[in-house]
């Protein structure tokens, strides 16, 4: 028999049965819908709680003073520390492993413009805040080194306080007051979805040097003069994480008399290990999900297992007679096995089709945050095929080999006795 007339027996059979065989396929198919919609969800919420990560800080860290909880040097314990404006300085110099070591002072300042006033958060900083706060510059551009070492009155607003002082109006090159004091706007932050925050939202803030900041808007009593509200940092990889925070905490406690390994005095937001813990817990949930889908998809495989067998059973004449007329094992094996394999692989391409189709429905309407919609892969389909190759060849084999070992004789006192 040449390959066309056994597959068009093969398809001739499938359609006698297309009852029997359309709700074996829809079993393969909801495997491989079913996997690929929950994997491609998993992904869609893991980078969309990346992002949301990335949008308040990359890889950065928030050093906080607090109080001390252990004595050390012979100062008491529960004694306030305080940074001061030019310990960043030194910090940077005696960690290595830390990329950027900045200060970030902040008050809330009175601000109007020719159109609009309020009172608005005012932070100053160096010109990396920019990077590892990732500030994205919508107009304009970032205050520079050049701006900070001089102690330019420029100010770069947040998108919404933009919106509150000038509405629809031009803001670049205009003039704001804060406190009284005249700043010359340079650029406007574009707008992001921000998941948490130790002060307040970036977009609601005005950015100026930090060199102007602690000369025009320092910290006054009751606060520490001379002081900042906490310091900025970032390692250069996740490799050197590790050093960079050992090297901060060593180098603040040389400077303020505590021991390194007070947290109390100085705790940390380390938004790097968040973003780990973060990313297993996406990670384990994606493995789960996938494994049900897994298990759907061996189900379905089961299914046509059963269904083959069915066939085998039903078909035992027609197999003996095949058989008494010459067809060899061979034969009767391919016939199987190609039935098999053509449910399956109808089975799964219109199952990867559907689910494709609507994962790209759906990243057509509005996401909500922490999700960047049904993420379907190569990856994810290549995984899919496989999976399903594997359960085709498992559910057809033993069938197959089945119906390729019924004795002729046997076959046709069977049937005649049935």
């Amino acid at each position: 028999m040449s390959f066309l007339d056994l597959l068009r027996d093969t398809l001739a059979t499938l359609w006698a049965h297309k009852r029997r065989t359309l709700l074996t396929m829809f079993g393969i198919a909801w495997g491989i819908i079913s996997i690929t919609l929950m994997v491609a969800a998993s992904e869609g919420l893991g980078q969309g709680i990346e992002k949301q990560h990335e949008n308040f800080g990359k890889d950065v860290m928030i050093v906080f003073s607090g109080r001390t909880s252990m004595q050390a040097g012979g100062t008491r314990s529960g004694r306030a520390v305080h940074w001061g404006e030019d310990d960043y300085l030194q910090v940077a110099a005696e960690s290595p492993a830390c990329k950027y070591v900045m200060p970030e002072l902040d008050n809330s300042l009175q601000v109007h413009s020719l159109f609009n006033s309020g009172t608005i958060l005012t932070v100053g900083s160096l010109p990396a805040f920019r990077e590892i706060r990732s500030v994205t510059v919508a107009q304009g551009r970032f205050y520079n080194d050049s701006d900070n070492q001089d102690g330019r009155r420029v100010a770069f607003l947040g998108s919404d306080t933009k919106k509150q002082l000038f509405a629809a109006r031009e803001a670049l090159g205009a003039t704001i007051w804060m406190n009284g004091v005249p700043y010359t706007v340079i650029g406007v932050m574009k707008a992001k979805e921000q998941n948490s925050d130790y002060d307040g939202v970036d977009v609601r803030k005005i950015f100026i040097p930090f060199n102007a900041m602690r000369r025009d808007f320092p910290n006054k009593p009751p606060a520490v003069e001379h002081t900042v509200d906490r310091l900025l940092a970032a390692p250069w990889s996740l490799e050197t994480h590790p050093d960079c925070v050992r090297q901060i905490r060593r180098s603040l406690g040389r400077l303020h008399d505590f021991d390194p390994r007070d947290k109390e005095a100085a705790s940390i937001w380390d938004t790097v290990k968040d973003a780990q813990a973060t990313r297993m817990i996406i990670v384990g949930m994606e493995i789960f999900m996938g494994a049900v889908g897994v298990v759907t998809l061996f189900l379905g495989g089961l299914g046509v297992m059963n269904v083959m067998l069915v066939s085998v059973r039903e078909r035992t004449r027609e197999i003996g007679v095949r058989m008494a007329l010459g067809a060899t094992r061979r034969s009767i094996l391919r016939q199987f096995f190609l039935e098999t394999l053509i449910m399956a692989l109808l089975s799964g391409g219109t199952g990867l089709a559907v689910s494709y189709g609507f994962c790209a429905l759906v990243n057509l309407l509005p996401m909500p945050p922490f999700f960047e919609g049904l993420l379907a892969s190569w990856k994810l389909a290549a995984l899919s095929v496989t999976l399903l190759g594997g359960i085709a060849v498992l559910s057809g084999v033993y069938p197959a080999n089945r119906a390729a070992s019924v004795d002729p004789i046997e076959a046709l006192r069977f049937e005649a006795g049935g």
